[in-house]
C-alpha cells in the first residue's frame, strides 16, 4: 500500500508532540463549492466524496405524536434496547444516543483533564479539532492520558486492535464498523475510560437523521448524558433508529450489496489505472500521480470525490447508487 502521510507539523513544536492548532477541516460533500465551480443543480451532481449508504434504510412511518411532543422514555429505551441487541453490547457497558457520532466527539475530551492525546495520522479530522479546542497537546508515542483509534480507519480502512486502547481515555470510532462486525471491539467498553461510538449515518444511510451513539460504562455515560442535556435524540429519530436496529433482512442484505458494489467500484479504478490504497465497503481509495486532476475531470462531468490537503495522490469514491454506475463509468 502507498505511504500515507500525515499532517505536516510544526518546526517549533517538542519533540514527539503536534501544535493544538488545528488546519482548516475538510470533510466530504462541499458540493455547493463544486456548483459554483463546476455548474449545475444539486440534482445534477453524483455525490460520491462522503462514506454515506447511497442507498438508505427505508424510513417506516413516523406517528404524528413523535413530531408534535417532547421525545418520550419509552421510545428512548425502545432504541437503546435495539441499540444493545445490534451491537452485542456485553454486561457491564451501557448504550447513549445522541444527536449524531460528532455531538459525542466534540465532548469527549471533557471526560479528562487535559494532557497528552495520540491521534494516528490520517484520520478523521473532527477527534484532533475536538481535543485541541479543549487544551490537549497532539502527541505521536510516549505515555499518553487519551487516545484515538479509528476503527475501521477513514481514509485508509486500517483495523485497529484491542491491545492499542492502552490509555486512561480511549476513544475507539467505529462509524464504519457496520459493514465488518465481526471485527468490533465493543466488547472493550466494559473498561473503565473505554468508549466505543457508533454512527448511524455511514451504513444506514440517513446522515441527515443526526443519530449517534456511544457505548461505555455507566458512570462514563452518566457524565455524557449530562453534557448532552435532555432530550438530545428527537422523536423521529429514535423511532426510525429503533425499527432499522431491529431490521435484521435489511442488514444481512446490506452488507451483501455494500460488498459487490465496493468489488465493482474497486475493478472499475483499477481497470482506468488508479493503484488501491485502501477503503471499507463505504468507500475506496486510490493512489494516483494528480488526485485533484482526477477529481477536476470527474467533476465536469458532476461527479464530486474527495482529495485530502495532506497528499496530493489520494483521492477517495464513495459508492454510486444503482443509477449512478453508468454516468460513472463513462466519466472515468
Amino acid at each position: 500500500m502507498p505511504h500515507l502521510a500525515p499532517p505536516d507539523t510544526s518546526p517549533t513544536a517538542h519533540p514527539g508532540t503536534q501544535p493544538t492548532a488545528q488546519p482548516g477541516r475538510d470533510h466530504g460533500g462541499g458540493l455547493d463549492g463544486a456548483i459554483t465551480r463546476f455548474g449545475g443543480t444539486r440534482g445534477d451532481w453524483l455525490d460520491l466524496s462522503t462514506g454515506i449508504n447511497p442507498e438508505p434504510y427505508p424510513l417506516p412511518r413516523i406517528p404524528a405524536a413523535a413530531w408534535a411532543a417532547l421525545p418520550d422514555h419509552a421510545a428512548q429505551d425502545a432504541l437503546t434496547q435495539a441499540a444493545r441487541a445490534f451491537w452485542r453490547v456485553p454486561a457491564g457497558a451501557g448504550v447513549l444516543a445522541a444527536p449524531g457520532a460528532s455531538a459525542l466527539i466534540a465532548r469527549l475530551p471533557a471526560l479528562a483533564a487535559p494532557g497528552r492525546v495520540r491521534i494516528d495520522a490520517p484520520t478523521y479530522n473532527e477527534h484532533a479539532a475536538a481535543f485541541a479546542a479543549m487544551g490537549w497537546a497532539r502527541a505521536e508515542d510516549g505515555p499518553v492520558e487519551a487516545r484515538v483509534l479509528v476503527h475501521p480507519n477513514n481514509p485508509d480502512g486500517r483495523l485497529r486492535h484491542a491491545g492499542e486502547a492502552d490509555a486512561p481515555l480511549t476513544v475507539i470510532d467505529e462509524s464504519f464498523c457496520d459493514i465488518c462486525p465481526e471485527q468490533s471491539l465493543v466488547a472493550l467498553a466494559t473498561r473503565p475510560g473505554v468508549v466505543v461510538l457508533k454512527s448511524f449515518g455511514k451504513f444506514w444511510g440517513l446522515a441527515g437523521l443526526r443519530l449517534g451513539f456511544a457505548i461505555a460504562t455507566p458512570d462514563t455515560l452518566a457524565r455524557l448524558a449530562e453534557m448532552l442535556g435532555p432530550w438530545p435524540v428527537s422523536g423521529p429519530a429514535l423511532r426510525i433508529g429503533a425499527a432499522a436496529l431491529r431490521d435484521t433482512s435489511w442488514t444481512e442484505a446490506t452488507r451483501a450489496r455494500l460488498a459487490r458494489d465496493a468489488a465493482r467500484l474497486e475493478a472499475l479504478m483499477t481497470g482506468r489505472g488508479a493503484t488501491p490504497a485502501g477503503g471499507t465497503d463505504l468507500f475506496r481509495l486510490y493512489h494516483l500521480d494528480d488526485a485533484s486532476l482526477w477529481q477536476e475531470r470527474l467533476a465536469r462531468h458532476h461527479i464530486w470525490t474527495r482529495v485530502f490537503p495532506y497528499s496530493p495522490h489520494l483521492l477517495r469514491l464513495g459508492l454510486p447508487p444503482a443509477t449512478g454506475w453508468d454516468r460513472l463509468e463513462a466519466a472515468l
